[in-house]
């Protein structure tokens, strides 16, 4: 491996808590944090460190789980095992709590908005995921409920420029919907991993998903195109299997719109970076292992998260409250 990762800044986030996970806003100039400690903390470089913008401390009753930015940055959805999502409006260098969506029986796990910033998807323990409408007025109207899993869900993710929402769950299956007729339905259901799938990543076009699991395989996923053989339109398969790298669970995935790296994070408290060959088929893709800094934090990472800017830097978040700030570099 030529390829480096190496730390570029490392800071404690929340003290004596688990920090859940980590999301930069669209311009890359902010980084939201979120933890077992309740809070959610926005961090904004200050010279060559880190300094804690703002707190929200006052939304959420429970560990706050997963945070997501709206893609015109002006927004930010929280997710909680309180059951409620929050709303939060950026008003200059602060944030005001707009509205609280509830419906769901038991924790949110994840929250996730679509490209086109007007709807909002949320899944939890009570194995539903639920579509949300977002209008002019800041109104929020739930659209659609869809039970397509049978066990937890722990993660929800929008395709990068079309209305299509995937779903990953404890009963081991990535779900894709999309919309038909005023209502959310489950169009494929991608059956391979034999664990818990933890996390989902769409590469930066769209056109393959990649899901990682407690399995310790990551699966690149590709959607058939009309002329793939037996393959129907609309349907997925499972085109790669990364396996043989991950000591323990994989909780999370990212896969970078602007170099295609795939970074996970791992309970082996490890980063690992993979690459992709650029002579290799799309249907019979061949990832290779290319950085792995191996006690990148003493405990679970439990989120990698790319910078939307500026290609190569990344950010890492664990169990033992602290986020890391890496650059990646990889030799051509």
């Amino acid at each position: 491996m030529k390829d480096t990762l190496d730390l570029v800044h490392r800071f404690n986030a929340h003290p004596d808590s688990r920090c859940w996970f980590v999301a930069w806003n669209p311009r890359g100039t902010l980084l939201a944090s979120c933890g077992g400690d309740r809070a959610i903390r926005i961090w904004g470089k200050e010279g060559d460190s880190w300094e804690c913008k703002c707190v929200l401390s006052d939304g959420h009753q429970r560990t706050v789980r997963k945070v997501a930015w709206s893609p015109c940055g002006n927004y930010l959805a929280s997710a909680s095992f309180d059951a409620t999502t929050c709303i939060w409006k950026k008003n200059n260098n602060d944030f005001e709590s707009l509205t609280v969506l509830e419906g769901h029986e038991n924790e949110v796990k994840c929250v996730a908005w679509a490209p086109s910033g007007n709807l909002l998807a949320t899944c939890s323990r009570d194995k539903s995921v639920w579509v949300w409408e977002v209008d002019e007025e800041d109104e929020y109207e739930c659209v659609s409920v869809v039970n397509s899993h049978t066990q937890d869900v722990k993660h929800v993710v929008w395709h990068p420029t079309q209305e299509l929402l995937a779903s990953a769950s404890y009963d081991n299956t990535v779900c894709i919907y999309k919309e038909e007729d005023d209502d959310w339905e489950v169009r494929a259901t991608l059956e391979g991993h034999t664990s818990t799938v933890w996390s989902l990543a769409f590469d930066p076009n769209g056109q393959r998903l990649a899901s990682c699991s407690d399995d310790r395989t990551v699966k690149i996923w590709k959607e058939c195109q009309p002329g793939d053989g037996d393959s129907a339109e609309g349907t997925w398969k499972c085109v790669c299997t990364l396996s043989g790298f991950h000591d323990r669970t994989i909780y999370d995935i990212a896969w970078c719109r602007l170099t295609g790296a795939l970074a996970t994070a791992c309970g082996d408290d490890g980063v690992r970076i993979f690459k992709e060959d650029a002579t290799s088929d799309p249907d019979q893709p061949i990832f290779s292992l290319s950085a792995h800094v191996p006690r990148a934090h003493s405990q679970d990472i439990n989120c990698v998260a790319w910078h939307p800017k500026e290609a190569g830097l990344l950010a890492t978040c664990s169990d033992n409250g602290e986020i890391g700030i890496w650059k990646y570099k990889s030799e051509e």
